[in-house]
């Protein structure tokens, strides 16, 4: 058995798979995000603990004796965030989030020195690790004169689960101090931060075993004693090893709390003016490009609250089938934007309402609209040598097959749907612990799952999103 534990934004999934990488339980909980700000973003760490212990409580009440059985521990988490510690390795402040623009200058300030780009291959956004160091020495210096270590979320989880410092490369290259191509971290990156490498946690391959469990929660939650805990992955690398992605050509789109355009690749391929990501696989002598908007199903789930429906019940009212592009146009930014924007300061709107205008209709325009983002994402990642053959759909958003017809028809892209099973981060975050336990060969482990349906291109749609898609970027010029 290979436990995978996935430290989300919004709850901790735990997840048990066998040997033949079946899923045999899961338990969830949940968790909150604070927004004492606007742009601010927060989690108190000793939450994440509680969430975690929890759901592994539930699995151990439902799975006993498969959790006696378990091998292997994988980790995948949210990424960017800035788990601030002491000396004792007490959390110094809330740990900020990825989706925390705050430190939107300071992310300017050290993106205009050419290293930065250089080094990491990606720009400095104001959601990674590194500005939000500089934000809390410039904002916060007597936190920031006591800060020992910097740990990401996930590796928080690992210090507890383990009570050792270390991390892997995929989340650490959302840094911005880790030198992407070259898989360590850069001392000239940290130094232009005002850190040290004595402050960055050790680094491991996430198939790689980075500690084994401490005897108190074995103990506690009935698991062997010894299980080693691989290095894991940040969520969406995690995800593509659970959807099998790691092979140029190899893609899935996530729609999520934000968006993704994922490929794999299999060299490093580098392009901070486009603003995607290039950063590692979670497998050794691997690499994969992301375009990421900051609001996809969160969009949705925002304007369920306002509609006073589920975001389910929104999407369920329109069918499966897709109708033209609608009059009235979304634009996704509720958060600011990253791909291919880099602004923090972009904002949503609906634009072309009308007395006419109901409430299946702005559904429909904010599921066009984000889905035009994710356009803009495809296109940017094409523009920095990356490729997908078709995309695998993953994410809360992806129940909905209206949704995924309208992004395959957009981007002009095969879109595909796992037949029933859990493919997600906590199912790649198992198969991590899975490698690091056996030393199994990854392409044995990270085989594509069995497709229910693909979803082709609806080639009598394209003039009308084409229209809709040029009229959406128009809209985005037109409001700066």
């Amino acid at each position: 058995m290979y436990l995978g534990i996935d430290l989300g934004t919004s709850g901790v999934k735990v997840l048990l798979m066998d040997d033949d990488q079946r899923v045999v339980a899961s338990a969830t909980a949940p968790l909150r995000v604070s927004n004492p700000h606007d742009m601010w973003s927060e989690q108190d760490p000793a939450d994440w603990i509680a969430a975690t212990d929890a759901a592994m409580t539930q699995l151990k009440a439902d799975a006993p004796k498969a959790v006696g059985a378990i091998r292997g521990i994988g980790l995948s988490g949210q990424m960017h965030g800035a788990t601030l510690l002491d000396a004792a390795d007490q959390v110094l402040r809330p740990c900020i989030l990825w989706n925390d623009t705050r430190s939107h200058a300071e992310a300017a300030t050290l993106d205009a020195d050419p290293a930065f780009r250089q080094i990491s291959g990606n720009i400095v956004f104001p959601g990674f690790t590194a500005p939000k160091l500089v934000w809390v020495k410039n904002n916060e210096p007597d936190t920031f004169e006591k800060v020992h270590k910097v740990l990401l979320p996930k590796d928080y989880l690992r210090l507890w689960l383990t009570g050792g410092h270390v991390s892997e490369m995929s989340d650490a290259a959302g840094t911005s101090w880790l030198d992407v191509g070259g898989r360590c971290w850069s001392d000239q990156l940290l130094e232009a931060s005002g850190m040290t490498r004595d402050q960055m946690p050790d680094l491991v391959e996430g198939s790689a075993p980075s500690g084994a469990l401490r005897a108190e929660l074995a103990n506690r939650w009935g698991l062997p004693s010894g299980v080693i805990v691989a290095g894991g992955a940040g969520d969406n690398a995690a995800s593509a090893v659970g959807l099998g992605t790691v092979a140029a050509g190899d893609g899935f789109v996530s729609l999520g709390t934000s968006g993704v355009v994922f490929a794999a690749t299999d060299s490093y391929l580098p392009k901070p003016e486009s603003a995607v990501h290039a950063f590692c696989h979670a497998l050794p002598d691997t690499w994969h490009q992301m375009g990421v908007i900051l609001s996809a199903a969160s969009a949705l789930s925002w304007f369920a609250g306002v509609a006073g429906q589920s975001p389910a019940a929104l999407t369920q009212a329109l069918g499966d089938t897709v109708k033209p592009a609608g009059a009235v146009t979304f634009l996704p930014y509720l958060s600011g934007e990253r791909t291919p924007h880099n602004d923090a300061n972009l904002r949503g709107s609906f634009l072309g309402l009308s007395h006419s205008t109901g409430t299946p209709e702005m559904t429909r325009a904010l599921l066009e609209g984000v889905t035009y983002a994710l356009r803009d994402n495809l296109a940017a990642l094409e523009s920095a040598g990356g490729h997908v053959d078709a995309l695998l759909a993953v994410g809360g958003g992806a129940r909905s097959r209206y949704w995924l017809q309208l992004i395959a028809t957009v981007l002009g892209v095969p879109v595909q749907i796992a037949a029933d099973g859990d493919y997600g981060a906590a199912f790649g975050a198992a198969r991590l612990g899975l490698l690091a336990a056996t030393g199994a060969a990854p392409a044995d482990i990270c085989t594509r799952p069995t497709l229910e349906a693909t979803l082709d291109p609806d080639l009598s749609q394209k003039d009308s999103f084409d229209a809709g898609y040029q009229r959406f970027r128009s809209l985005r010029i037109a409001m700066g």
